[in-house]
């Protein structure tokens, strides 16, 4: 298992894909576009946006692990992060959107398997 360039490169877009979330669901989920994405009306994304903030914030949190695993040249670190996110992309998917396997956990299985090429 390495940190090769093509695994970093797909480890960082797996990054900054969890900050395009945390600006989803913490900035924008009660805004037009925010709305439009996650299909809900003004009531429902007031009711939820506290949850969804913290979701964000999730998500930001992933994304700030992932690049200081990269940084450090940590691929265990980066490994497990990843195999997190394919699982909850995974469980995402199963529970709440499909959609969410093809923008989570596809992208991430996709990382982790090129640090083992």
């Amino acid at each position: 298992m390495a940190l090769t360039t093509p695994a970093m490169a797909a480890t960082a877009l797996v990054a900054v894909l969890h900050l395009v979330f945390f600006v989803l669901e913490s900035v924008l989920w009660t805004k037009p576009t925010g709305r439009k994405i996650f299909g809900q009306t003004v009531d429902e994304a007031e009711t939820t946006k506290v949850l969804a903030m913290n979701q964000g914030v999730y998500n930001a949190g992933l994304a700030v692990a992932l690049a200081y695993g990269l940084w450090a040249g940590q691929p265990h670190l980066v490994a497990v992060l990843l195999v997190f996110i394919v699982a909850m992309g995974l469980f995402g998917a199963a529970t709440a959107k499909i959609t969410i396997l093809f923008l989570q956990a596809l992208p991430a299985a996709l990382a982790l398997g090129l640090m083992f090429l």
